[in-house]
């Protein structure tokens, strides 16, 4: 089995590093917050003083940070010199197709091969261990970090031998996630201001037409007066910013996905970034007066 370990114990990584364990392979961990690394610990895994320290000598590593920026820190800061020769480095984070060839290139130039390989289900599904993974990269890759992979997913969707195609289809993902997200607060403020009682509407769209998985997940969130965070409006600024990235460079319009983006980047003005998505809203109540809670 590979020395393996995971840079990233967060909402989402904290779920995967336990399933990854539970499926026998020993993992080492790293975050930079001293009450992730505490969890981590808690839950069977071992930890370091530094990223490179944990990483030493692996030929497997799973990079689950919030941002590029964060995961090229995270690896160029002393990682990639630390692994084995050869490692394979699966990037989950959420990034730009052009953020994931970048990091893969340098990779690539220290002797490492890395698997693109985002994921969707949030932190339920990282807890479950049933995540969609959409993955991108070397056949020698996907081989070595199989059982890795199966241990997190649900489904792994091979898209290709080149890194980039893997956040490409994770960013495309994002814009329903983002649109479904800022909808279901529209329509539940919306209604409310009309009259309609907030747990009565959510009932009737959830077994109709206008059903969406981010309705019936996140709406009870938005009804709630402060919700423990899964995912916050932050990322979500960050991954609809993704899609209008993407979008630009690949010529395509996405109106819908630039109004969900300001929405969010409105609740994230009202000082909410670091709150669970569903606060967005907060940003309807304050343009409506009208609050959404339940009855």
């Amino acid at each position: 089995m590979a020395d393996a370990a995971i840079v990233g114990l967060g909402m989402m990584g904290q779920g995967m590093a336990r399933n990854i364990m539970s499926a026998g392979i020993a993992l080492r961990g790293f975050d930079l917050s001293a009450v992730a690394r505490a969890r981590f610990v808690e839950a069977g895994g071992k930890t370091g003083e530094s990223a490179p320290e944990v990483a030493a000598g692996c030929d497997l590593l799973l990079v689950m940070v919030a941002t590029a920026a964060q995961a090229e820190a995270a690896l160029f800061e002393g990682v990639t010199a630390a692994l084995a020769p050869g490692a394979v480095v699966v990037l989950s984070s959420t990034v730009a197709p052009s953020e994931a060839r970048a990091i893969a290139a340098q990779l690539n130039d220290a002797g490492h091969l890395m698997l693109d390989a985002p994921v969707s289900g949030g932190q339920v599904g990282a807890d479950s261990g049933t995540l969609t993974v959409m993955a991108s990269g070397p056949d020698a890759a996907f081989e070595r970090a199989g059982d890795m992979l199966a241990a997190v997913s649900k489904k792994v969707h091979r898209l290709g031998d080149q890194p980039g195609m893997g956040a490409t289809y994770k960013v495309v993902h994002q814009l329903a996630a983002g649109v479904h997200l800022v909808a279901a607060a529209e329509l539940m403020a919306f209604g409310t201001k009309a009259g309609c009682d907030p747990q009565r509407l959510l009932e009737i769209v959830s077994s109709s037409a206008g059903q969406s998985w981010m309705m019936d997940d996140r709406v009870p969130r938005m009804m709630q007066e402060s919700a423990p965070p899964t995912s916050t409006v932050d990322i979500f600024i960050k991954d609809l910013g993704l899609v209008v990235q993407t979008a630009r460079d690949a010529g395509a319009p996405v109106p819908l996905a630039a109004q969900a983006f300001q929405m969010m980047v409105g609740a994230g003005g009202m000082g909410l970034g670091r709150e669970d998505d569903s606060a967005v809203i907060r940003a309807y109540e304050a343009l409506t007066g009208c609050k959404v809670r339940e009855s």
